[in-house]
């Protein structure tokens, strides 16, 4: 076997130039605006000035005229609280389009329809929860029989469509939205999503609990719902193919990363003259030299083509749970950042169509 060794020619600088800027030390100077953190933050050292640089590319993103954002979206957010998070991004539009698991997306629904996720400890007893038929997320728990009632609200109202045609993730799920809008308790991810016209995805749909509730309802002779995912492929890969400049945002790795991710393969694949997103931001946990996805970098991502060449691109290792709050927190303090931005709009027909600005 031959080991190929290969020289890494670096750019190389004087000292003079390595030593240039020097740290700031955080103040505590009674600043209580994420925003003025977050600031800060970019002149300190680790994933603390990552999540500030995060700040910035994200309001570049927001700044730039012509540029769609795209989000991804893994692990259980809605159970861990990021829930209002996610919904000021869709009323705000700080993101075009999200992508997320149907968990994520499920567990939305059982809060707006007014039941909650409730605080528990992950040293609890599983297999006491599990006689109570109580599920446990690390340290967040949940009413399992509250669950199953859902799974079944979900699979009669997939029976409930036309089974003569198949449906993409994004169009069942914008009449999901519509159908829990009618009687929720509270709007929330896709009730909000419905209402604005913000196109959801949700690759991997099988893989939840909005899958089981649509293949037990099969079971029961109640629908033969198709969903048609290469549809979803087309959809979201026309979305960044339609737009001047795209930028992406990832809590997490996974499914979705990776979905958003292969739109600019995609797109270059059917000859849609793309060259990469150009900002980037990605908040995950999973570390790179695993060889997954979900922890690569986007300098990796850019052998690809999926980031753009000089792209404005940052990567921090960091749970969402931390960094979600505070840099949506810090978005909204822009206002008039969010009211001057025009975002794209959508015809939500069974065919997805992006209007120009």
């Amino acid at each position: 076997m031959t080991t190929f060794l290969r020289t890494v020619t670096r750019m190389r600088h004087s000292k003079e130039e390595l030593l240039s800027e020097p740290t700031r030390p955080f103040p505590i100077d009674g600043s209580t605006s994420a925003s003025a953190i977050l600031e800060k933050m970019r002149y300190i050292g680790f994933q603390g000035r990552q999540l500030g640089r995060a700040f910035d590319v994200w309001k570049q993103m927001l700044a730039d005229p012509e540029c769609t954002i795209l989000m991804g979206m893994s692990g259980a957010m809605v159970p861990a609280g990021m829930r209002e998070a996610v919904k000021f991004m869709i009323e705000n539009r700080l993101i075009d389009v999200l992508a997320s698991t149907g968990a994520n997306f499920f567990h939305d629904i059982h809060e707006s329809k007014g039941f909650h996720h409730y605080l528990g400890d992950p040293e609890m007893d599983d297999e006491n929860l599990g006689d109570h038929m109580v599920d446990r997320m690390y340290d967040i728990l949940a009413d399992e029989v509250r669950f199953r009632e859902h799974d079944l609200w979900i699979g009669s109202f997939a029976a409930r469509l036309d089974q003569a045609r198949p449906y993409t993730t994004r169009e069942f799920l914008y009449l999901l939205g519509r159908e829990v809008g009618k009687d929720c308790r509270q709007d929330g991810i896709v009730t909000t999503a419905a209402k604005t016209g913000l196109p959801l995805f949700c690759p991997a749909i099988g893989d939840s609990s909005i899958g089981i509730g649509v293949a037990e309802s099969r079971h029961r002779g109640e629908n033969r719902l198709m969903f048609d995912v290469m549809g979803d492929v087309l959809e979201i890969t026309n979305v960044v193919a339609d737009s001047k400049v795209t930028g992406v945002i990832y809590f997490g790795g996974g499914t979705p990363k990776n979905y958003v991710q292969q739109t600019e393969v995609v797109a270059i694949l059917m000859n849609r003259s793309k060259s990469g997103h150009r900002y980037g931001i990605q908040v995950v946990t999973d570390a790179p030299h695993w060889g997954g996805l979900s922890g690569c970098t986007f300098e990796e991502s850019q052998s690809w083509g999926k980031l753009a060449k000089g792209a404005q691109m940052v990567n921090c290792h960091c749970d969402a749970t931390i960094g979600m709050p505070l840099l949506v927190s810090a978005l909204s303090e822009q206002k008039e950042l969010i009211a001057n931005r025009k975002p794209p709009t959508y015809d939500m027909g069974p065919v997805l169509r992006m209007h120009p600005r």
